[in-house]
């Protein structure tokens, strides 16, 4: 994960905001021009690299590791799994991370669920598992970069499947994922319940939504503590958010008209 958090380090500039900021927006240009090496490994800003709707970026991944990085992160056999982002890529289920240092063996294995030794206080919650918070930063980043780009880079997604998508539709298909883990399958059963009976079939418990605190990375199963609405509680507004945005709104208005949007709905 993070090998992937560099995505959030990601803003848009709107042309409007420029404007009203002209002495900031000079001292940015200037700081650039006196440190080359720190312009040449982030993403091209500046009055020559202007998106769509002459929208402006910084963002900490130029577009060819951002691509890069995408490419991994969409790959169903590394980070993305049926109901998110995974924290560790599932790659390290065959090919652990292995080292040695003073005659022992120290190594970094795929954990889904939980830990399988009792290194680090027996917690594995981040070496597999998918939590909430990280996703939507994720999705955040992606929805910002759309903002800029528009429909001018598109990506495999999932890698290897011959689908090209636009950064909306990932960010979309993310949350999609996500909003999975709640609902109920083909067979009437909820992943986040996973092999609980009692709550996947009691008509008492079964429609009664917990949020645990992280998912089981390949099948969707709640862990950890089981209300942790502070943060798994926001998927609730991922489905707010899609539900009343499409990308051509996003593309027209950026991130003003997604909130006027947002607090339309709410009304």
């Amino acid at each position: 994960m993070v090998g992937l958090l560099p995505l959030c380090a990601t803003t848009v500039i709107e042309k409007w905001q420029r404007e009203r900021v002209p002495a900031t927006m000079a001292r940015i240009q200037e700081r650039l021009r006196r440190m080359p090496e720190l312009a040449g490994t982030m993403h091209p800003t500046g009055p020559g690299h202007l998106g769509v709707n002459e929208r402006g970026i910084i963002a900490l991944l130029t577009p060819e590791r951002l691509r890069r990085i995408l490419t991994k992160m969409l790959d169903e056999n590394e980070f993305l799994s049926p109901y998110g982002i995974r924290a560790l890529s599932r790659f390290h289920a065959d090919h652990p991370y292995v080292f040695h240092a003073n005659g022992q063996e120290h190594r970094v294995d795929y954990l889904p669920a939980e830990s399988n030794t009792g290194m680090f206080g027996g917690n594995s919650n981040w070496r597999g598992p998918i939590w909430m918070p990280v996703n939507v930063m994720i999705i955040r980043s992606l929805l910002n970069f759309y903002t800029y780009y528009g429909d001018n880079f598109t990506i495999e997604c999932p890698t290897g499947s011959g689908t090209m998508m636009n950064l909306f539709e990932v960010a979309k298909e993310i949350s999609d994922r996500l909003t999975r883990i709640f609902l109920r399958d083909s067979s009437g059963r909820r992943p986040v319940y996973g092999g609980t009976e009692k709550f996947q079939q009691d008509p008492h418990w079964r429609d009664h939504i917990l949020f645990y605190e992280y998912f089981h990375g390949d099948n969707g199963a709640g862990l950890g503590a089981s209300h942790q609405t502070g943060w798994t509680g926001v998927v609730a507004k991922l489905i707010e958010l899609f539900g009343l945005l499409d990308a051509k709104q996003l593309l027209e208005g950026g991130k003003v008209a997604a909130f006027e949007r947002e607090m339309s709905g709410v009304k």
